[in-house]
């Protein structure tokens, strides 16, 4: 299991300054109440996430308000930990900012986030390649999501079957990635035929974007789930987040 740098420094602490004095059993027990999770009533914060996973607990803005984006948000980064929220209008993000100013946000990705300085490396790099520019924006909260979990990203964008040697000519960041995530709509057909020319583990990510038959997502991610040449796992349509979090996961490992 990985351990936060920030989360171990932190107990360091309080462990040190019990065993001067300068802090009695009382005052550390409640410095931890928060661990395992704090109670905003509305939300349990999960703090003991970040011990458990590697990662920080991460918010899904739909169906909150602004009010408790704000609240839980001061929380996670009043722990030091990483924040990212995701599925955020502007409008929210100008609101919140207003609160946390170092606060960044993506527009099309929907995405709010603050890296914690002390967020472990992964091991090695994680590709996210897209096959249509209009694939971007799912892309784009993959690959966020990617950096504020410490990783390091080749963006690869456009490089679809419809005109495939333009693939070819970044096949070498491809092939020195550690996890592939491959965003694309329409047939979905990317993900297999970069499957087809790499052992790198492939988090294929379908998007709503194509015509009619595309059904809005439905096609991609029913192809991408019929993928024949192995070594391909699907996330839900339009999740870039979660094809993240996963690749994430495995570039972390020893």
């Amino acid at each position: 299991m990985l351990k936060s740098k920030k989360m171990k420094s932190y107990l360091k602490q309080i462990l040190e300054k019990v065993g001067k004095g300068s802090l009695t059993t009382e005052e550390a027990l409640d410095k931890l109440k928060d661990y395992p999770y704090q109670d905003l009533t509305f939300a349990k914060v999960d703090h003991h996430r970040e011990l458990r996973k590697g990662a920080p607990e991460v918010v899904l803005g739909i169906g909150k308000s602004v009010s408790q984006i704000k609240d839980i948000s001061k929380q996670i980064i009043n722990k030091g930990s990483s924040l990212l929220v995701t599925k955020v209008d502007q409008e929210t993000y100008e609101n919140v900012k207003k609160e946390i100013p170092e606060l960044m946000y993506h527009p099309s990705a929907r995405l709010m986030y603050l890296k914690a300085k002390d967020a472990v490396p992964g091991k090695g790099k994680i590709a996210v390649v897209t096959a249509g520019t209009s694939d971007i924006s799912v892309a784009e909260e993959a690959a966020i999501t990617c950096e504020v979990l410490g990783n390091e990203i080749y963006r690869i964008y456009d490089v679809g079957v419809a005109g495939i040697h333009r693939l070819f000519g970044e096949y070498h960041k491809i092939k020195d990635a550690r996890v592939i995530i491959v965003v694309a709509g329409m047939e979905g057909a990317l993900p297999s035929v970069i499957a087809g020319l790499t052992c790198r583990p492939i988090i294929a990510v379908p998007t709503s974007i194509g015509y009619g038959a595309n059904l809005k997502g439905i096609a991609a991610l029913l192809a991408m789930l019929n993928s024949c040449p192995g070594g391909v796992a699907v996330v839900n349509i339009d999740n870039g987040f979660g094809a993240a979090y996963t690749a994430s996961l495995i570039n972390h490992l020893p």
